[in-house]
């Protein structure tokens, strides 16, 4: 089985990116499953209702999600629903575990998805009620007598040594640890000593020459003048499409296999 996680949607133009891009993908890299993570799809915080059906149309077949997952009032009906393939972080402070964890029925078995937040993920540092570490152990302990053929556990924050530590202490326990939230990818994607795939993050889908998705010059009036503005994000020139390829033997359900993928390319 080979998964595509996809890295940060962000706004229409990973909308875009995705709607030109996907289906292509998917039969040139033989994709069997693909995740994307959803929190800033709509106006590059959360994702609507409306946007999460049309992603689904296009292919995206689970959504993992991050502190902005609950901005949109809209999908907290698929959120709140075990049978939608969506979540968002397991550990926010005003939402249960539950739509944190789901499971989705592949034609290789069952699969189990969890999204974390770090300790520190910029200004929502403060809502986090259960740490991680203990939360995915008890998440892993309640579920110990159910045959998954994968568990993927995305971690969304913003410190490498979160990532890192959560990969080795998930080693060997669960099939991939994607970490996602800088929208800038990294090249450390490899099988830890037990076999988990790992990366620290995969990086964002939309527009390339932006800062993080957003306009540059919105960014530098910030940080230049102390400006105390909106962020206004990319919508043209050149693109990004990143992600991770994990993929998984059918027969043993370990992981044989990890990397990187980084498109670019000129206007949509």
């Amino acid at each position: 089985m080979r998964i595509l996680y996809i890295g940060d949607v962000v706004g229409s133009f990973g909308v875009r990116v995705l709607k030109s891009k996907l289906n292509e993908l998917k039969n040139d890299q033989k994709i069997d499953l693909i995740v994307a993570q959803s929190e800033n799809v709509t106006n590059g915080k959360g994702i609507s209702a409306a946007d999460f059906k049309y992603l689904k149309d296009l292919g995206v077949d689970f959504f993992t999600g991050g502190n902005h997952s609950f901005v949109e009032s809209s999908i907290n009906v698929y959120l709140d629903n075990p049978s939608e393939p969506i979540i968002g972080p397991a550990n926010y402070d005003h939402r249960s575990k539950t739509i944190g964890v789901k499971e989705l029925q592949t034609k290789y078995g069952k699969i189990l998805f969890v999204s974390l937040l770090g300790q520190i993920v910029g200004k929502d540092s403060g809502l986090l009620t259960v740490n991680p570490l203990k939360l995915i152990d008890q998440i892993l302990e309640e579920r110990k007598q159910i045959d998954y053929f994968a568990k993927i556990v995305n971690i969304h924050g913003d410190f490498s040594s979160e990532k890192v530590v959560m990969g080795h202490y998930l080693d060997g326990r669960v099939s991939a640890v994607i970490g996602d939230h800088w929208h800038v990818p990294t090249a450390d994607a490899r099988l830890l000593s037990s076999k988990t795939a790992y990366i620290s993050d995969v990086g964002m889908t939309g527009a390339l020459d932006s800062s993080l998705g957003v306009k540059y010059e919105v960014i530098i009036a910030r940080w230049r003048d102390n400006l105390k503005n909106r962020h206004i994000l990319e919508d043209s020139g050149s693109w990004q499409l990143n992600g991770v390829i994990v993929e998984i033997d059918n027969q043993s359900k370990k992981p044989v296999l990890i990397e990187g993928l980084n498109l670019r390319g000129e206007n949509l």
